[in-house]
């Protein structure tokens, strides 16, 4: 199945993926195929990176250091320009930035050197607009991104749907739909049941 083309208005905005939403691989499969059918751009951090893959191998029996470089790699050779790492510039404008977390201040200075609009992240509460709105930055939970996309572009979030299935061996519409909703994305899951996407 081809990827719909996506009308010569649609402007990409860019997205920098918080650590909580790349964990995830389905949410990762459905940001990554909307990106390879145009419809966004998603950027990350090595910090970001790093963060992802050593709660996999905490969390996931098997997941080694070889398979983080791999996946990590994958990531990086398939989309060249996605990571952004913060300079001493994007850092130096946050060092007063009052956040509930001040150790997510290297997402926001990822965002800023990748000059994204929007952080997509599942834990929106502490990346406050009052902190936020400065920057030109807003925080986005994969669950809203999703269902926007879906509103939007149904065709081409058809072709994103099939990519994921197809990219889990043994994965089937309906598991694959279950994945999305217990990863946090329940109403997008609901979405693309509801407007006949499967």
């Amino acid at each position: 199945m081809r990827c719909p083309e996506v009308s010569a208005g649609h402007a990409v905005q860019v997205y920098l993926a918080d650590a909580n939403v790349l964990y995830s691989r389905v949410l990762r499969d459905y940001l990554l195929y909307s990106v390879r059918a145009r419809l966004i751009s998603v950027t990350w951090s090595q910090s970001i990176l790093d963060e992802v893959t050593k709660h996999l191998m905490q969390n996931r029996p098997g997941f080694t250091q070889e398979s983080a470089d791999r996946l990590a790699r994958a990531m990086n050779t398939t989309f060249p320009y996605a990571q952004h790492d913060p300079g001493d510039a994007e850092l130096q404008v946050l060092a007063e930035l009052d956040l509930p977390d001040a150790d997510d201040r290297h997402v926001i200075a990822a965002a800023l050197a990748a000059d994204a609009l929007f952080i997509c992240t599942h834990n929106t509460k502490d990346f406050p607009p009052a902190a936020l709105i400065g920057l030109g930055l807003t925080a986005i939970t994969p669950d809203d991104l999703l269902c926007q996309l879906i509103s939007e572009h149904r065709a081409s979030m058809l072709w994103v749907h099939h990519a994921s299935v197809e990219s889990l061996p043994g994965a089937t519409d309906r598991s694959t739909l279950r994945a999305l909703h217990k990863a946090g994305a329940p109403r997008a899951s609901d979405l693309v049941k509801s407007r006949g996407v499967v």
